[in-house]
């Protein structure tokens, strides 16, 4: 079996034009996600039953679902509903890019909600009550007390969720996505490559998981210095 690289190279743009997708929505994903993620924290610990229960519905009700079968639902079955709620004769279409974006949003923001529960619920006690002898409110205080230092103690966590994130963006190509898993799809009918174009794919994936996992390693031992 032989290997033509060439249809890697000549390929070029069209696999960074992917790659640059896959890094787009999963900053766009992580930008959006993290401040809902962190408003669902906020509504599931709230003493108040109607915030906590459907925050705690919302969370539990992504976490177990696959992400696979939700990009599905919003590409498929979302333009209908659109169509009967606003009275049109037609779908409304939303279109791959908009599907994958909101779809990740919404998933990654329950996630993302856990990671900053488990963060806030860290920091201790004491930290809330002297914020709230100094004078701030409850607002003031998780702005400005609870959730930076949440932030800090969860950083690790929420740096390794977004490689699983990252990882999770080429299940954009089942909705025709323009991401780099789709683009490696693509070649790989087009030229009848699929060992070398997986393969190479495969090796992408595993170069930035791995130096993003390093980089996670790297600022865990820093933390922990940091913390003696």
């Amino acid at each position: 079996m032989s290997l033509d690289f060439s249809t890697i190279t000549a390929s070029a743009g069209f696999l960074a034009d992917g790659a640059v997708y896959t890094l787009q929505l999963t900053a766009i994903t992580t930008l959006l996600g993290l401040p809902l993620g962190t408003l669902l924290a906020l509504a599931r610990l709230s003493p108040r039953k109607w915030l906590s229960t459907p925050a705690v519905l919302y969370i539990n009700l992504m976490r177990s679902v696959p992400l696979v079968l939700v990009l599905f639902w919003y590409f498929l079955l979302m333009p209908e509903v659109l169509r009967i709620l606003l009275g049109l004769e037609h779908p409304v279409m939303i279109g791959a890019d908009m599907t994958a974006v909101i779809t990740f949003v919404l998933f990654e923001a329950a996630y993302f909600a856990e990671i900053m529960r488990a963060g806030i619920q860290s920091v201790k006690r004491g930290q809330y009550f002297a914020a709230i002898g100094l004078g701030l409110n409850y607002a003031q205080t998780m702005r400005y007390v609870i959730i930076p230092q949440a932030l800090r103690n969860m950083l690790p966590v929420l740096l390794t969720q977004i490689i699983i994130l990252f990882q999770d963006t080429s299940l954009v190509y089942v909705i025709s996505g323009n991401d780099f898993m789709g683009a490696v799809s693509k070649i790989a009918q087009r030229d009848g490559e699929l060992v070398l174009m997986y393969s190479f794919a495969a090796v992408c994936y595993l170069a930035v998981s791995l130096s993003l996992s390093l980089l996670i390693r790297r600022l865990q031992s820093n933390l922990s210095v940091n913390a003696r």
